[in-house]
């Protein structure tokens, strides 16, 4: 669809995938991914973390069929997707927050810091 933003997250899962079905029988999983941004401190010699951008991914379909088998909670992943507009909402404690979620196209585990058979 013309004017839809496809972005990259490379980042963690926060929660194991649980696999749902709508009314209608279609297959869907969400997904929380945690992407902490590091930079190297060259007067203190220590890498540090920046803020956590937090992520909610939806896949449909095989995919989300695919996702449950395959992937659980604190795996690294790089997920393209469409990026929605974001949700606004208010925290329990009134502090107002946004949210930003991705429809995932293509997702699969990081293979920097692991191996996939």
């Amino acid at each position: 669809m013309a004017g839809e933003l496809s972005i990259t997250v490379v980042g963690n899962l926060a929660n194991d995938p649980e696999l749902r079905n709508t009314n209608s029988g279609i297959a869907f999983v969400g997904l929380n991914v945690a992407s902490t941004p590091r930079t190297y401190n060259r007067n203190t010699s220590t890498w540090e973390d920046g803020e956590t951008v937090w992520v909610r991914c939806t896949a449909w379909r095989e995919v989300a069929e695919n996702v449950a088998q395959s992937l659980t909670k604190g795996s690294r992943v790089v997920v393209t997707g469409r990026l929605k507009a974001p949700s606004a909402y208010q925290t329990a404690s009134g502090e107002a927050r946004a949210s930003l979620e991705l429809e995932i196209e293509e997702i699969g585990p990081s293979l920097r810091s692991a191996t996939a058979a």
